[in-house]
Order: structure tokens, then C-alpha cells, then sequence
């Protein structure tokens, strides 16, 4: 079920943007992101200068109610690059790991990785954590224990109203 509202909610968007109007129905009037995040579809991101190192960064998405960005389309490449870039950063944490196994990549919160963008040369399993580029949305692996800024994803219903009755 929520899935279908996230879907209803994402076309009602498109259909917004197409007509140069934005009408939701009322239910929708609360589902929305804390200020200070990004929402993209049912997704909240917010950049984190910290530095932290990989583990840091986790641990402080969690606590923010989320995890570090798992990223399964280009265009959430786009919107992580550009959040990273507009903090005045060129690098930043992603959710993805193989700290289980080289080059078996897993993401922190546990969805399917179907979508992937490293640059050529990499992963080059030298390290195990990645990070994407501001410049150019390019992931490259990094050692875990590397202090980088880093951007947190949860869903919608969790940073609007955690109470409405369809949240997972």
C-alpha cells in the first residue's frame, strides 16, 4: 500500500510539473521532508559536512532516522552530486560497502544494489567503503577510516508524520 501512495504520489508530481500546477490530495498535505532535507519521490536526503569516517557516517544517518544514501538511479546520482557540490564539497560518502567481501557490494540499508556508477578505474579493491565525486557523480572506493562529508536518505513518511497509517 504504501508503495502505490509513493507511486500516486510521484505521478500527482509529474502531472503537477507538466501543468505548471501542484494539487495533491489532501492526505498528502502532511507527508513531506524535515526542513533542512531534500525530497526527491518518497525519499528525504540531506548533506552532512561532517567529516566523518565511514562508520561515523552511518551511525549519525541512523540516528537522524535513516542511513547513508543508497543510490538507485541516475537521477538520485544527480540530486546526491549536487548536494555534495552545493555543501562546497568534491567528495562524500554513499551507503555502499564490500567490507563483507571484495567487490561484493552491499548497501548500508540493505536494499538491492541495481544501480552503480564508479569511474573507470575503480573499484580498484583496494579499500572498501565509496564515495561519490561533486564534479562529476562518479563513485570511488576509499578507505573506511577516510574522514569525508556525507549525505543521509529516509523515507518521507518517517521525516513528515511517522504516526500516518501507511508508513512501513
Amino acid at each position: 500500500m504504501a508503495f502505490a501512495r509513493c507511486s500516486l504520489f510521484l505521478l500527482c508530481g509529474m502531472s503537477g510539473l507538466l501543468s505548471g500546477v501542484w494539487s495533491f490530495p489532501l492526505h498528502w498535505k502532511n507527508i513531506k521532508c524535515p526542513s533542512g532535507w531534500t525530497q526527491l519521490d518518497c525519499h528525504c536526503y540531506i548533506f552532512n559536512v561532517g567529516p566523518e569516517t565511514f562508520v561515523d557516517a552511518e551511525k549519525d544517518c541512523i540516528m537522524k532516522g535513516g542511513n547513508l544514501v543508497s543510490i538507485h538511479n541516475d537521477l538520485e546520482n544527480k540530486i546526491v552530486k549536487q548536494l555534495i557540490d552545493d555543501g562546497g564539497e568534491t567528495l562524500g560518502w554513499i551507503g555502499l560497502h564490500d567490507t563483507i567481501a571484495n567487490n561484493d557490494f552491499l548497501w548500508t540499508d540493505g536494499s538491492i544494489v541495481d544501480f552503480t556508477n564508479f569511474d573507470n578505474l575503480e573499484p580498484n579493491g583496494d579499500t572498501q567503503c565509496v564515495a561519490i565525486q561533486a564534479d562529476d557523480g562518479l563513485w570511488q572506493d576509499d578507505p573506511c577510516t577516510n574522514t569525508n562529508p556525507y549525505v543521509c536518505i529516509m523515507d518521507v513518511c518517517h521525516g513528515g508524520d511517522p504516526s500516518y497509517p501507511d508508513c512501513p
